[in-house]
Order: C-alpha cells, then sequence, then structure tokens
C-alpha cells in the first residue's frame, strides 16, 4: 500500500520561515512527480509548487522567489522551502505523489499559520 509522510508547519512571524517535507513508499511504480497544494481560507484550493522526475519545477506566481522545492530520489521525498513568509500564506499544506499507472495520493494536510 501506498503510504504518504508530511511533516512541517508551524506558526512563525512574517518573514520568517519554514521547511516542509513530503515522503511516500508503498507503490510498485516509480513517481511522475511530486508537489504542494494549498487552502487558504476563503480561496479555492491552488497549487503551490510541483517537480518532477527529471526535476523541472513549477510555482505559483504568488510563491516565486521565496519558495523552493526540491526533491531527493533515493527517499521518494520531497521537500519545500517557504522563506520570506506573508500572512497570506496561512493555510493547510497538502502534499501528493503523483505515481505511473496508479495515479494521485495525498498526504494529510500540515497547517502553516503567518503573523504579522
Amino acid at each position: 500500500q501506498v503510504q504518504m509522510v508530511e511533516s512541517g508547519g508551524g506558526s512563525v512571524q512574517a518573514g520568517g520561515s519554514l521547511g516542509l517535507s513530503c515522503a511516500t513508499s508503498g507503490s510498485r511504480t516509480s513517481i511522475n512527480g511530486m508537489g504542494w497544494y494549498r487552502q487558504v481560507s476563503g480561496k479555492q484550493r491552488e497549487p503551490v509548487a510541483s517537480i518532477t522526475r527529471d526535476g523541472a519545477t513549477n510555482y505559483t506566481d504568488s510563491v516565486k522567489g521565496r519558495f523552493t522545492i526540491s526533491k531527493d530520489n533515493a527517499k521518494n521525498t520531497a521537500y519545500l522551502q517557504m522563506n520570506s513568509l506573508k500572512p497570506e500564506d496561512t493555510g493547510v499544506y497538502l502534499c501528493y505523489a503523483d505515481y505511473v499507472y496508479i495515479g494521485y495520493y495525498w498526504g494529510r494536510g500540515t497547517q502553516v499559520t503567518v503573523s504579522s
């Protein structure tokens, strides 16, 4: 069975940093890509960052230059480093893994809170 373990998050002051990690295991197939969505109060769920098997990255415009996604293929783990955090970054961050043939699996989510 596929397992997803998401860690990180917390509460910080504006301008601070947080790091998220997402580890996945248990699949017979390889991973197409991994990343995070977030659910911000009053807004629809939106993609934040993604990284493909070959290392190509994509970010939503609001986090470009502040967030960095990376991966460790040997550990099947993705990392999201979030710097210069703003109050509007507050929300629940949900990691995902896109497996070949199987499809998407999701973590349980972690809360990120940024205060002024």
